[in-house]
Order: structure tokens, then C-alpha cells, then sequence
């Protein structure tokens, strides 16, 4: 059995996201030049051509959806069905010759009736990484795959043992505040990593190659393909208050499911001023976990 028999939109959509990650496989080993869009946002020809390369495909293996990219393209968005396309995401790292990057795609199923503004449901994901020839699939229902084979997110029970992501915004850095909150999760787990890809971040959750992601003012084709990759891998996705995530929230996070409540508590309390619980010492640590080891 293929590894997306009776699957829908995957199948197609797969071969598109492949044949973009083969373009930028390209262009990274010739090197591109890269431009600014804005003020700090980098942007390069590859960021373009895998999106036009998209828009093409797509519309030929989906001519009735729409299409909602990063660089531009915004067509026949009153559709029943959108797709959020980040054609390069890490293009800072892309530019720079850092091997982290990806092509995302996310499709939305908007019925007749949903409000403008209002989410519809994610429905399917992929994520290319083209350098690992790693493909991260799902479809609502159906789990979720890595290169044909069920991936499900980590069984690790506690902050204190977990491994999470961030990011951080290349425009008004100065101002972001999760410089504050890198530190206290870094000093209260096993660390935190800050690769610059949020779509490769989310998928990796999915993945169980890490246990929690946050970030701040994200954009609806950074997340919707992560977003489900990670709910139906059995992991949860939030706003910072606990609230479901939505596309055009600023502010998402994501987990395990199992440490998610610890990871709301630490948000909230940064949030309100108080007083975080002291960092428990290397024996405190190693009584917990012993502890911990007993109830099972």
C-alpha cells in the first residue's frame, strides 16, 4: 500500500512541494544574490520562482483553490478551499548559506458561509526539507507521516526534561520581548533552539525531535501546514493564553500536549510580573525525576 492511499490532496500536493524543494536545492549550491523587502526582511529570485513554481502546479492539480503566499500571490481567495504557501521558509538562513530551510504548504477548507476573517479548517500539510530529502505530511483524520512513516510527537512529561524552539522577528528586534522568555525556558529545561525556520520547528514537534515551540507576530503561511502536522501527530497548539490557535493569531504555541500546561504557567506568570518557582538545583532536579520514576 502506498503511503498516502486514499489520501486527497497530499498525493498531488506532495510532488509539488518536491519539485520546489528541487529548484532550491539549485539554487543553494549555486548561491543566489538577495535583496531586502522592507527594511531587514531578506528576499532572494529563489523565494520567487519556487513561489511561481507553486502557483503553477497547484492551479493545474487544483484549478478551484485559492492561494494565499508569502511573496505576492493572493488569487481567487474566495474559493472553498485556500492554500498558505511559504515557498522558502528560512530565507535569512537560505541566504546565508545555513542548511535549515524548507518549502511549506497548508490547505484550508473555507465552506460556503464562513465568515470573512473567520478560520476555516486545516484540512492538509507538507513540509519539504530539500538538503534531508525529508517530507513531513498530514491530513485532518488521517495522522501524520515522515517520508511515508507515522510520526508522533515525544513522550517527555516535563519542562524540565523537555527540548523546545523559538524564533525572533528580523524586523524591530529591539523590541521583541522573547529575549526574556528564551531565558527562562533555556534555564529551566534542557535548552532551547533558535535554527530559523518556524515551519521546520513545527515540524520537528510533530516529529518528536522537540518537545515545544513558541514565537511571536508569525504569519499564516509560517504555521498552517505546521499547525497540523502537529495536531495530528497527538501534540496541541495554542495561543500563549491557552485559547486554539488561529491563523492570523499573533503568537503560537506549540507541544507534546504534555508539558503544555507547564509551558501556559511559565507564559503566565512572565506575562503578569510574578515571581517564577525557584529552578530547582541538580539534586532537587534528580529527587523529582526519581519521584517521578516511582509512580510509574
Amino acid at each position: 500500500m502506498s503511503a498516502f492511499e486514499n489520501w486527497q490532496w497530499v498525493p498531488q500536493a506532495q510532488s509539488i512541494a518536491r519539485e520546489a524543494g528541487a529548484l532550491l536545492r539549485d539554487f543553494y549550491a549555486k548561491g543566489v544574490a538577495t535583496e531586502y523587502k522592507g527594511d531587514v526582511d531578506l528576499v532572494t529570485i529563489a523565494d520567487r520562482t519556487s513561489e511561481k513554481l507553486i502557483r503553477t502546479r497547484l492551479f493545474e492539480a487544483f484549478p478551484e483553490h485559492g492561494i494565499y503566499g508569502e511573496e505576492g500571490t493572493r488569487e481567487r481567495l474566495e474559493s472553498e478551499y485556500r492554500w498558505y504557501i511559504d515557498p522558502l521558509d528560512g530565507t535569512t538562513n537560505f541566504a546565508h548559506s545555513h542548511p535549515q530551510f524548507c518549502v511549506s504548504m497548508g490547505l484550508e477548507h473555507r465552506p460556503a458561509g464562513t465568515p470573512e476573517g473567520a478560520d476555516g479548517q486545516l484540512v492538509a500539510a507538507i513540509i519539504y526539507d530539500p538538503l534531508r530529502d525529508e517530507l513531513y505530511a498530514a491530513e485532518r483524520g488521517r495522522g501524520a507521516q515522515l517520508n511515508g512513516k507515522p510520526m508522533q510527537v515525544s513522550k517527555i512529561p516535563v519542562l524540565a526534561e523537555s527540548i523546545s524552539a523559538t524564533g525572533f522577528p528580523s524586523r524591530k528586534r529591539h523590541e521583541s520581548p522573547n529575549v526574556h522568555f528564551y531565558q527562562e525556558f533555556t534555564l529551566r529545561s534542557h535548552g532551547v533552539r533558535r535554527a530559523g525556520s518556524a515551519a521546520l520547528d513545527l515540524a520537528y514537534v510533530a516529529a518528536g525531535r522537540l518537545d515545544g515551540f513558541w514565537e511571536f507576530n508569525l504569519n499564516p503561511w509560517d504555521t498552517a501546514a505546521g499547525m497540523l502536522l502537529v495536531e495530528e501527530a497527538g501534540g496541541k497548539v495554542t495561543d500563549f493564553s491557552g485559547q486554539h490557535y488561529k491563523l492570523d493569531s499573533r503568537e503560537v504555541l506549540a507541544s507534546n500536549g504534555l508539558i503544555h500546561g507547564e509551558l501556559l504557567a511559565l507564559f503566565d506568570a512572565l506575562f503578569a510580573g510574578r515571581d517564577l518557582t525557584p529552578i530547582p538545583t541538580p539534586a532537587e532536579f534528580a529527587r523529582l525525576r526519581a519521584e517521578r520514576e516511582t509512580k510509574k
